[in-house]
This record gives structure tokens, sequence and C-alpha cells, in this order.
């Protein structure tokens, strides 16, 4: 469980830039405060022998410094665009490094691309689907050395239950990215006991 022990003003930042931004609408000047930040990737996993969806669940200070109990998040495979490789590529190197399975570039489908946190970064994000088994699977996953992820199986099943379930904090991504496959894939799907989350 995660504990926040201060909140400082940001000086040094490494991945995001407080700016103050200054524009012109309806021939008036207005101002307004943002951060710029990387543009990201997230991809929904589907695992073809559990009939279920892999998602990731880690701390997040930001959530935690909104609820002290309870900072953890339930999350889709996703990482910032910082590098000079493809966008696939990128997702690529995510679901190895974050979930430990290797899926080939031209697995990926992309869903669609739209902005997030528009009232303060406006970052784009690129959302993709890929479909996975064991014989993909080369890692245990978990992140890089200074993160702690966990890696969740959320049978197909119960997807629609944890959706509105509230006690599973999660992000829109989740849910936007389960409609689609719902409303999209025609992947038959079975009744299971399992429950993995």
């Amino acid at each position: 469980m995660g504990k926040i022990t201060s909140v400082a003003p940001l000086t040094n930042p490494h991945f995001i830039k407080p700016v103050e931004i200054h524009y012109i609408q309806n021939a008036k000047e207005k101002k307004w405060e943002a951060v710029l930040s990387h543009d990201s990737v997230a991809i929904l996993l589907y695992h073809r022998q559990k009939d279920a969806f892999v998602l990731v669940k880690q701390l997040r200070v930001t959530v935690l410094n909104k609820n002290k109990n309870n900072g953890y998040m339930y999350e889709l495979c996703a990482g910032i665009v910082d590098k000079t490789c493809s966008i696939e590529q990128i997702a690529k190197e995510e679901i190895l490094e974050e979930c430990g399975y290797d899926v080939p570039v031209q697995n990926l489908e992309k869903i669609s691309a739209f902005y997030t946190s528009v009232g303060i970064s406006g970052t784009y994000q690129t959302l993709y689907y890929a479909e996975i088994d064991e014989h993909m699977k080369v890692n245990e996953g978990g992140g890089l050395e200074e993160e702690e992820i966990e890696v969740i199986y959320i049978p197909v099943s119960e997807a629609k239950k944890f959706m509105f379930d509230e006690s599973y904090q999660k992000t829109t991504g989740v849910s936007l990215a389960f409609y689609w496959f719902f409303d999209t894939k025609k992947v038959g799907t079975t009744e299971k006991n399992l429950v993995f989350f």
C-alpha cells in the first residue's frame, strides 16, 4: 500500500512541463494553465486460452493523493511515446515490458486515437488491440525496475460487471476498449467460474 509523504512544487520536471498558454477566443485575450506531456499508446490484450482481457494494476500517486486509502488502478497496458520509432513498435515494447508477451507488430490492430486529459494537457493517445496466447509469453512482465506492475486477467464473462464495479478503480480507457471489443469482435465466450482479480 502506498502512502503520500509530501507534496511540493515541481522545480525540475523530467516528463512534464507546466506552462501558461495565452490565446485569443472571440476577439478576447485569455490564458490557461496547462501541462505539456508526452502522447501515449495503450493496448487492449485478449488472451485466447484464458478467454480473458489482460490489464495491469499499478500504483498511481495522483490517485493516491485523492484517495488516501487506495491509489492502485486497473489499466490497459500502456506507455508514453518518447522514442523515434513507430507507435506500433512502442506498443509492442510496452506489452513485453509490462505483461511479458512478445506480440509481433503486424498483430496489432488499431482501434482509434483520441485526446485525453483535455483540461490539463490535451495529450493524444492511440489505442490498439491484440490477441495473445501462452506461446507468446516470454517473461512475467512487471514493468521497469522503478515500477511495480501486476498483470491481471479479467475473464470476458466478468468484464461487463467489472466495468461498472466502482470498487475496482479503473481508467476510462478500460471501459472504452471493452465496449469496442463487445461491439466489434465475434469471439465466442463461455461462462467461467474463474476470477483472476
